[in-house]
């Protein structure tokens, strides 16, 4: 992604009618000299790497069978069809254009896709072999996977279980006289359900099953099952598959339910990179078996950029562009009405959610960027950050699809009645987006199981122990008060960083006070864990919230202050970390560190940046480079021609091409007085 524009940009010259009121805020982002939306001087490579990303954006947008115009209009069968068409025609686009679907051109197509082709729990199914796989099984199945010859998915989620992996109900037995697992669903609970692709596309699945060997279990191990035919597609023998029906949204994916019944897989079927069942039923494990939840470790970080993080940043582009163009009341008596972005009540819905935008991106490459250095320990067979990574991969998930799904349903209520069209883009990412909170793991459950690594690590820091560097604040010595005397203090980064490390300390250290109290006394460490649960989950987010503060900080420091894109970006960091102390004073005065002399202080910085940021919100959206068709927003079109693109969707509509069915039935009778004849 292109956070300093590219494509949208440099198709400048070539558009017409753009709406004044859009034309004068990046007029005058522009004579400011700070021009965050494209046309800031760059350096080669940034120029080249944009290039290859124009390219691959106009292949895909220029091709009629990519197109999604009508989506708005189109069936649950119309939108599956239509995702499948898209991922089989991509294939051989693919390979006439030269690309890789392991190269920059993928997470492109996907973002021109908006997410909307079928077949990518392959892509997961692919990786997972790869991962977990031994030499041999990665040589077998990598090949049939990658030309296709077979389609895989990934079958976790149980209908009685999701993200408590450990009760999973699927049982694989090992038959020694055979050399075969038995995959069973012993009862409707233990049917898998949700999985991707499954319903009425993949030939092949991931399937995850306790593992029995002479009668022990060795818990949740991952199976290639093959569940329909290569011939005809008929499910296989012992296999019941299908759709499990309409959904809020995602209804270009078949999500898919899946029933085994004595459904045999050869012994080397079980993936086997860190264990195995050797013939004569022995089991053999190298390192963690946590090792056999990687691939979910992974998927939750690899979701962030184009499931979470993306819909915001398209809301937060649609929101602000309407709030520019739309006028309403006048500010001052005399005056024409007034753009609603000028309004500070409107700037406090929107703002924010742009910073945070920004925030999460920054901390989407950090996590990225930690979750590859601990993929090459576990590939030296070295396992002792799976622990973090675990930790991180769960509580980020939870708290970026949190925060993502609040900001845009917030988007949305900001553009007021036009908001709730389906044609201004905004209701599907907000059922899409709403969704992340749910799948790959439900978020209250994430934020606990971060939360035992936070008390884990501060019980050792309170010991003298070492702990991982993302975790060391924990053994920072507890200041007296906060130094700030001004509003301004509460723009230096020190200030709030220390405020924002001293409320995560105090909410881990007084659940673990907590915990260990309740311990003491005699509650048994499970029960004493379930009393404790509403703050330790309010520790976890506390400590998520902290480090992306932190790592704003970081990374802002490190950007290049060429036109002034440093300065920006503080203004955007700040805003970010004060507007997390004003919605949350309770937490942070709770100790005393900040008293309410401070919020006041934090209050009118807070109140300040609004006005600030608001001259530069048009061109830091235009930043995120969506081109028209991939917002598909009648109100967040770089024209801004609002009322034009609302009233030619609304023509669009098959219900103004078509007959009134129900004129000739009901309403025709009614209006001639004619009921009794009905």
């Amino acid at each position: 992604m292109a956070l300093l524009g590219s494509c949208e940009r440099l198709q400048d010259a070539a558009r017409g009618g753009v709406n004044p009121d859009l034309a004068s805020e990046r007029l005058a982002r522009s004579r400011g000299g700070d021009d965050v939306s494209g046309r800031t001087p760059r350096s080669e490579a940034a120029v080249e790497q944009t290039i290859p990303h124009c390219l691959t954006v106009e292949a895909i947008e220029s091709d009629p069978v990519f197109s999604q115009e009508n989506q708005y209009f189109q069936s649950q069968n119309e939108r599956y069809e239509a995702a499948v068409r898209r991922a089989v025609y991509l294939q051989k686009k693919i390979r006439e254009m030269g690309w890789s679907e392991t190269g920059p051109e993928f997470q492109y197509i996907y973002r021109c896709l908006s997410g909307d082709v079928a077949l990518l729990l392959h892509r997961v199914f692919i990786r997972s072999i790869s991962v977990l796989g031994s030499d041999e099984q990665i040589a077998k199945w990598i090949p049939l996977a990658t030309d296709y010859r077979i389609i895989g998915s990934y079958a976790q989620t149980e209908l009685g279980h999701g993200t408590y992996l450990q009760g999973l109900e699927t049982t694989a037995v090992f038959d020694t006289a055979t050399q075969e697992f038995i995959l069973n669903t012993p009862k409707i609970s233990a049917m898998k359900w949700w999985p991707g692709d499954m319903g009425r596309s993949a030939t092949h699945s991931l399937v995850f099953a306790q593992l029995y060997v002479h009668g022990k279990c060795y818990g949740v191990h991952p199976f290639i099952l093959q569940i329909r035919s290569l011939q005809d597609h008929s499910p296989c023998p012992g296999v019941t598959v299908g759709d499990i029906g309409p959904k809020m949204n995602f209804q270009h994916t078949d999500n898919g339910f899946l029933r085994l019944q004595n459904v045999r897989v050869p012994r080397e079927n079980m993936l086997s990179k860190f264990c195995e069942v050797q013939p004569d039923g022995t089991y053999v494990r190298w390192g963690s078996q946590k090792i056999n939840y990687f691939t979910m470790t992974s998927v939750r970080i690899a979701i962030l950029p184009g499931e979470v993080i993306l819909p915001l940043m398209k809301a937060c582009t649609i929101a602000i562009r309407y709030s520019a163009v739309r006028r309403q009341s006048k500010l001052k008596p005399g005056e024409q009405e007034a753009k609603i972005l000028d309004y500070q009540t409107q700037q406090q819905k929107l703002l924010p959610q742009l910073a945070t935008a920004y925030a999460f991106h920054f901390i989407n490459t950090y996590l990225h960027e930690l979750f590859n250095r601990g993929y090459q320990d576990i590939q030296g067979k070295n396992f002792d950050s799976l622990p973090e990574l675990h930790a991180f991969s769960s509580g980020f998930k939870a708290m970026v699809s949190q925060h993502c799904t609040s900001g845009v349903e917030i988007c949305l209520r900001a553009c007021g009645g036009h908001g709730y069209s389906l044609l201004s883009g905004l209701p599907s990412l907000y059922t899409r987006i709403i969704a992340s909170c749910i799948y790959e793991g439900e978020n209250t459950v994430l934020f606990l199981q971060t939360a035992r690594f936070l008390i884990k690590c501060f019980m050792a820091a309170s010991a003298g122990q070492p702990i991982p560097p993302s975790v060391t604040y924990l053994s920072s010595v507890k200041p007296g008060k906060c130094p700030a005397k001004d509003k301004s203090d509460f723009l230096s980064p020190e200030t709030y960083l220390k405020a924002y490390e001293q409320m995560a300390i105090r909410l881990i250290s007084s659940s673990a006070a907590k915990l260990q109290h309740l311990i003491q006394s005699g509650v048994t460490k499970y029960e004493a864990w379930n009393q404790c649960t509403v703050q330790l989950e309010r520790a976890a987010k506390a400590h998520c919230h902290y480090i992306t503060v932190k790592n704003f900080v970081e990374t802002v420091e490190k950007l290049d202050n060429k036109a002034g894109i440093q300065k920006i970006m503080k203004h955007l960091c700040d805003l970010f970390a004060l507007h997390g102390i004003f919605t949350n004073m309770g937490d942070f005065l709770y100790d005393g560190y900040l008293t309410a002399a401070h919020m006041d202080l934090v209050t009118a910085s807070y109140l300040d940046l609004l006005a600030v940021i608001r001259k530069d919100a048009v061109p830091l959206v235009d930043a995120f480079d969506f081109t028209d068709k991939n917002l598909n927003s009648a109100l967040g079109s770089y024209d801004g021609q609002v009322y034009q693109r609302l009233y030619e969707g609304a023509r669009r509509s098959p219900t103004n091409q078509q007959g009134n069915p129900a004129y000739g039935k009901y309403l025709k009778p009614l209006l001639q007085n004619t009921l009794s004849k009905l």
